[in-house]
């Protein structure tokens, strides 16, 4: 068993060997960005959303579920539905029994991601933090083992082998384009590049969460709205994260929410990507122009989930 503890690029390697029988190494395409009316050096996009459950949440719920002691009451999460979908995901695989709560904003895609998956769901609350707190009291009540959506060393541990892939995957992409809910992915990610990539924390104007942190010097409450709001909009961002994004995020932008909507229509135009809103918010920084790069500056955007249902086959 790995001793996932300290967040460190030496603990994501050792996670990294744990968990890579069960996730995928997901694909990197570069594109010009005169394909998407920009300029500039090539754009390296990691195709995140095509991991299982859709998204890169499974990496952390995997590194919780072989580097814990897991009881007989299983697990419990809390989720806008990702995070849940990737529990639901890896307890199954597992064998383990696995209770996930998310809010009604939660978008149809993911509860039914989530059922698909076989564990126990129960949708209460108006917001994540209302999730939360439910999960909490069941896993008092219960025994269960929760496993926090970014808040826990695991978990950033597991997102963090994200960059450890990309890294390999994409060597001339030395700025990384990331969006942010509560901050797993990007700390993670911030922690094995420590400093070695430019990392640009992307947020919606409607859900601040790291941009509000940054400016307070502390995890502070946010707004949690937005199109996004199911996947990059809880309360504040997490307290472990927070210190390695003092020390190795360079900066924060945030972008609006139809910037987020032509990020999800152009990725669908040009790479037959069909992005949910949290997964397109970091391209959103690019096309909008809120990340303007530097003319020589290769940058590499995370396309981090990929659970909607905004194209309809049926037509």
């Amino acid at each position: 068993m790995v001793e996932a503890v300290d967040i460190t690029r030496a603990g994501i390697d050792a996670v990294h060997g744990v968990i890579a029988p069960y996730v995928r190494e997901t694909p990197v395409v570069t594109v010009e960005p005169s394909d998407f009316g920009l300029s500039g050096a090539p754009i390296a996009f990691k195709l995140e959303l095509m991991q299982h459950a859709g998204s890169f949440k499974p990496r952390g719920a995997f590194a919780n579920l072989l580097t814990r002691s897991v009881p007989k009451a299983g697990v419990v999460a809390a989720s806008g539905g990702n995070h849940g979908a990737a529990v639901a995901f890896a307890a199954r695989r597992l064998g383990i029994p696995a209770k996930i709560f998310i809010p009604t904003l939660a978008s149809p895609a993911k509860i039914a991601q989530i059922k698909s998956y076989g564990a126990e769901l129960v949708l209460e609350g108006a917001l994540y933090a209302d999730a939360l707190a439910l999960s909490r009291q069941w896993a008092a009540d219960s025994g269960a083992m929760q496993i926090h959506a970014f808040d826990q060393p695991e978990t950033l541990l597991g997102q963090g082998t994200v960059a450890r892939e990309f890294a390999g995957q994409a060597p001339r992409a030395a700025t990384w384009l990331v969006a942010v809910g509560g901050g797993g992915l990007i700390g993670g990610m911030a922690a094995w590049a420590r400093g070695e990539h430019k990392i640009v924390a992307v947020e919606p104007e409607a859900a601040p969460t790291l941009h509000m942190a940054r400016a307070a010097g502390r995890p502070v409450d946010a707004p949690a709205g937005g199109v996004a709001g199911d996947s990059l909009a809880p309360k504040q961002v997490g307290q472990l994260m927070f210190p390695i994004a003092q020390r190795y995020v360079a900066e924060s932008v945030l972008v609006p929410d139809e910037a987020i909507r032509d990020a999800q229509r152009a990725l669908w135009r040009v790479l037959r990507v069909v992005a949910e809103p949290g997964g397109a918010a970091a391209f959103a920084a690019l096309l909008s122009g809120a990340y303007k790069p530097a003319r020589d500056e290769h940058v590499g955007v995370l396309i981090c989930g990929g659970n909607t249902v905004a194209v309809d086959f049926d037509r």
